[in-house]
């Protein structure tokens, strides 16, 4: 009789009702971290992905996505015909193909958007003289937190980063020029990471 228990009963019985309709639970009105503590596993998160030919049914297109909408899941729709004609062209090649068709991301770029947006993830770089590297981290995560993603020495020790975007770099071509323009900026332990962010992590052990 108590109010936790009656709560409990509402929530079950919410599930039982969706699940029996043959809903996946992330499609129930139900907050994430009320599902995450019954661990079912159409909480999990699942990405569509449809083959269409080069001159789609916009209705089927569209009914693939109304489906994928109503179980609570992201969709892409991608050519496979197309996409293994890219995958054999090189550089500029692909760009000009891509063009023409009128493309601005190729299929596979497509479903790993879709599915970093799926797992709440998103990624963000360190890079030095001899490599650039992309690090992926969960969407909200604290500059320590992203640190530890390269050694947990980062995490443990962490003092502050250095931090600009990566649209920034691509214009500016220079971190002198970055610096000179007050692009860069110091951020402490509350900061949360960005998708693009460039990242210098300042720590000590």
């Amino acid at each position: 009789g108590d109010k936790a228990s009656k709560e409990a009963l509402e929530i079950l019985d919410i599930l039982k009702t969706g699940l029996e309709a043959g809903k996946p639970a992330r499609a129930l009105d139900l907050a994430p971290e009320i599902l995450n503590t019954y661990f079912l596993l159409t909480t999990k998160p699942v990405l569509y992905v449809g083959n269409i030919d080069e001159t789609p049914d916009t209705a089927v297109v569209e009914d693939f996505q109304a489906f994928a909408k109503k179980r609570g899941s992201e969709s892409v729709v991608i050519c496979g015909k197309l996409e293994s004609e890219i995958a054999e062209l090189s550089g500029e090649d692909r760009g000009l193909f891509m063009a023409d068709l009128g493309m601005e991301q190729s299929g596979l770029e497509k479903v790993i958007v879709a599915a970093y947006t799926t797992l709440r993830l998103c990624s963000y770089f360190t890079g030095g003289p001899d490599e650039v590297r992309a690090w992926t981290i969960p969407v909200g995560a604290k500059a320590p937190k992203a640190a530890g993603v390269i050694h947990s020495d980062f995490e443990k020790g962490f003092i502050k980063a250095d931090i600009y975007g990566y649209t920034d770099i691509d214009r500016h071509v220079s971190e002198v020029v970055l610096r000179e323009k007050g692009l860069i900026r110091s951020e402490g332990k509350e900061y949360v990471v960005k998708d693009g962010d460039v990242c210098h992590f300042k720590f000590n052990v």
